[in-house]
């Protein structure tokens, strides 16, 4: 999850890749308070002390549910049933952080989720992506993508941004995306058209950014190989900042669908 970005360019209409196959789809189907699809999506559990973020991510379906009416509602809500210890004591959030990793990693494709942002001071939505050798190769060695990105002091912008050797963190390549209202009004769709030494960035069709091996500085270009998703909801952290009175819980991100289409290059 990128901690900043480059001026926004000008919006045009996304270039899909070429046509292919569907490759991984989620309608999030199911009755109201069931469970996410354990064969698509695990739970990645835990604090996170790399980012200073504030939520303990759970399992099950305290967290992350189905709604009855065909979306996923990842929920942030102030409290600690668990006794969660976080890096800074008692856990004072919890919320769900969802991943791929063990049951679809991909190459090129496009990338696609329609998502009603969450809102307030303090909450960090992402729907984003990591190079699958990150088991051996480590961060930001393995390459980081972000589809999209949300910090709550930023209403009607959001972020795609890539992270690797020699531009992650604060450094990460990307830019901002803004709309007119707050994200949070409704839902959008955002995604990228990643092709060999090219990804573009989307929103409601609108390609705004777009990055190639001659943005990275002349450091590595680490996307040439398979990457898994992540949806998740933090709650604080270095670039969002913590909650304050004016942040409302629970709070919730909704996402419709998650699509993946194949590259036929």
């Amino acid at each position: 999850m990128s901690t900043t970005a480059t001026p926004t360019a000008q919006a045009a209409p996304a270039e899909p890749v070429h046509a292919a196959a569907t490759t991984f789809s989620d309608d999030f189907d199911g009755p109201a308070g069931s469970g996410v699809d354990g064969s698509k999506w695990r739970f990645e559990t835990g604090d996170n002390v790399n980012n200073h973020e504030r939520q303990w991510y759970t399992d099950g379906t305290n967290n992350a549910a189905l709604d009855g009416n065909g979306n996923l509602v990842i929920t942030a809500k102030r409290e600690n049933p668990g006794g969660y210890q976080c890096w800074y004591g008692p856990c004072e959030y919890t919320s769900a952080r969802l991943s791929t990793a063990q049951t679809f990693t991909q190459t090129y494709g496009r990338f696609e989720a329609r998502i009603k942002m969450s809102r307030g001071q303090g909450m960090w939505p992402a729907f984003w992506m990591l190079g699958n050798d990150i088991g051996s190769a480590g961060w930001p060695q393995c390459g980081e993508i972000d589809v999209m990105e949300n910090v709550g002091f930023e209403p009607k912008t959001v972020h795609g941004t890539i992270h690797g050797p020699g531009y992650s963190g604060s450094g990460g390549i990307g830019a901002p995306y803004g709309i007119g209202g707050d994200f949070a009004d409704g839902f959008h769709t955002f995604a990228v058209d990643w092709t060999p030494g090219r990804i573009v960035w989307s929103v409601d069709g609108n390609a705004y950014s777009t990055k190639t091996t001659g943005d990275v500085g002349g450091n590595r270009w680490v996307f040439d190989h398979p990457f898994y998703m992540i949806l998740n909801l933090a709650v604080g952290g270095y670039w969002p900042g913590d909650p304050d009175g004016s942040t409302q819980f629970p709070n919730q991100l909704v996402v419709d669908y998650v699509h993946v289409t194949g590259y036929d290059g």
